[in-house]
Formats: structure tokens, sequence, C-alpha cells
């Protein structure tokens, strides 16, 4: 017989007699004297606690077999792996840059990196600096890479790098206020506008490599409406930066959203990213493709479905 039917058989006979002394009361000396006949009864499960050498074991031993049986569900002893992952993201930083900091700041700037306003109020001689700074460090990659900076075919990539790179970058530079300008219009208008197929380029912040594709905007105006070239210069500001395109389908959606405050925004952006067709798995015909729903779109399935039909994607 196992241990557990032994103690499940003590704790039926328990309940039995407790059940019994309710309906005939007892005195105090008479209860004690049916605990000391229980406890040495043959079979009765119980153990002599006088044994010094073994009796604190077998209280604990006691102890724990209860417990498994009146816990139908224990806690687990050990914590979970995913809470020891104290060096990730997800539980060291609350959230992330796009929902901690309002979209728009004061000098029309929108989520701008933190040497941007540097970067931008800059004179040309300490543009010229960066720029030569960054050729420099081409220079000093060129050379580990085991090659010869001063051979003729890479004599002014260094120069031509670092340009490149600024041209890459300059969305942290512009101000929504200059893309946008004067192209807000009232408009008693409450159908569905789509704007599809916006090329956009950026780089991978991961490995530095581009990844371009496709991106679709739609809202639902709430009596203000936006010129339709304001849409894709919206994709290219945000996309023109060290970039994830999970971060940048919300950050343009975000965006219209502070901008337009309509019934709903929605964002698709499908693409293709060099890290992972020119190294790594090497899958050339992989696409990712990410979302950003707001407003009605998020709440109302018939109008995301609409959304999604019209793209040709349901």
């Amino acid at each position: 017989m196992y241990k557990k039917d032994a103690i499940d058989r003590d704790l039926d006979a328990r309940l039995k007699s407790v059940h019994l002394n309710e309906k005939q009361p007892q005195t105090s000396s008479n209860l004690s004297e049916q605990n000391s006949a229980y406890s040495s009864a043959p079979g009765s499960g119980a153990t002599d606690v006088t044994t010094p050498e073994t009796g604190a074991e077998e209280e604990e031993e006691q102890k724990e077999q209860k417990e498994q049986i009146q816990t139908r569900h224990p806690q687990p002893k050990k914590e979970p792996w995913y809470k020891k992952l104290s060096g990730v993201p997800l539980n060291t930083r609350p959230a992330s840059p796009y929902t901690l900091n309002p979209p728009i700041d004061s000098d029309g700037l929108s989520w701008p990196s933190m040497g941007a306003r540097e970067r931008l109020e800059s004179s040309p001689e300490e543009a010229g600096k960066r720029e030569k700074r960054i050729a420099e460090a081409v220079k000093t990659i060129l050379t580990e890479l085991g090659e010869d900076p001063n051979r003729e075919g890479l004599l002014e990539t260094p120069e031509r790098y670092a340009r490149a790179m600024l041209f890459f970058t300059k969305g942290y530079e512009e101000n929504i206020k200059d893309v946008i300008k004067r192209a807000v219009f009232e408009e008693d208008h409450d159908e569905m506008v789509i704007v599809k197929d916006i090329e956009i380029y950026s780089l991978c912040e991961h490995h530095l490599v581009p990844f371009f594709g496709k991106c679709h905007i739609a809202y639902i105006p709430n009596k203000k409406v936006l010129g339709l070239s304001k849409l894709a210069r919206l994709a290219e500001m945000f996309s023109r930066r060290l970039q994830v395109q999970e971060r940048l389908t919300k950050q343009i959606a975000i965006a219209l959203s502070e901008i337009l405050q309509p019934r709903g925004v929605a964002v698709v952006i499908e693409a293709t990213h060099m890290c992972m067709v020119s190294r790594g798995v090497q899958k050339s015909g992989a696409i990712t493709s990410t979302s950003c729903m707001l407003g009605c779109f998020r709440s109302q399935q018939k109008t995301r479905d609409e959304f999604l039909t019209l793209l040709g994607r349901n």
C-alpha cells in the first residue's frame, strides 16, 4: 500500500471521529483518551514522536505529504525561466521610446535621436568635421578588414560612405511641421482614405544594412483630411533613420493620428530585409509584414476587414 493511501485512510478515520464527536458531546478527558488510543492503534499511520533521533524527520515527512494531498495544484518551487532573464529589454525597459515620449515635440521634431538637435543646429564647419570623423572611422574598418584604403577603388570610399550614411539618416533632422506644412484641410468626409504601395527604404539598426518594401496607409477622417503626398512624406521621414520595421509601422500610425485626430488609422508595411537575405539564413523570398491599427480600425472588425480587403489581403 502506498503512503498516500495510508494517509488518506487516516484522514477519513479522523473525519469520522470528528463527526461522531459532534453528535455525542464528550469531555476533554475522553477526547484525550481517544487521541492516545488512536495514536497507539496498529496500522493507524501515526508515528511515535518521543524518539529523539527520528521524530523531527518523520514530522517533516508527514507535513510534506499532507500538503501534497491538500493542494491540488501546488505552486512550482523553482522560479520560471523567463523571470531569470534580467538582461533582456522586456524586463528592464517599461516601454518603447515611441510610447514614452510625445509623438511631436514643441520644436516639431518627432522622436529625435540623442544627437539629432546638435546635428540639426550645427554650422557648416561642424557638419564638415562630423563627416570627416565618419570617414576616418570607415578607413579604420577597411584597414581591419584587410583592405588598403589608399588604393584607387577605395581612395574616396570613406567620404562617399559618410555622405551616404548622413543621407540615410536624414529623417532625424526633419521637422514634421515642415513636412506637413499647411496641407491639413477641413472636409466633411467620413469614409476611408487609403494610399497604397508607398516605397520605403530604411536601415536595419541591428546590422546597418537596408530593408525596403511597400507601405500602405489608411485613415478615416474626422472632419479633417491630409494632402495625399504628405502621407508618403511622413513614411519617408520615419524610414530615413536607423529602424526596425515594427517601430517604423507604429511611428507612422501614431504621428498621423496625432496630426489629424481621425476616427482611425491603419498602417501596413511589407518589406524585404537584407540582413535576412544576404546573410544569416539567406532566404531571398522572405517578406516581413507588420501592421498597426488605431481607433476604429482596432475596435471594429468590419472596418479592419474592409481595409485589408481593399489591400487585397483577404
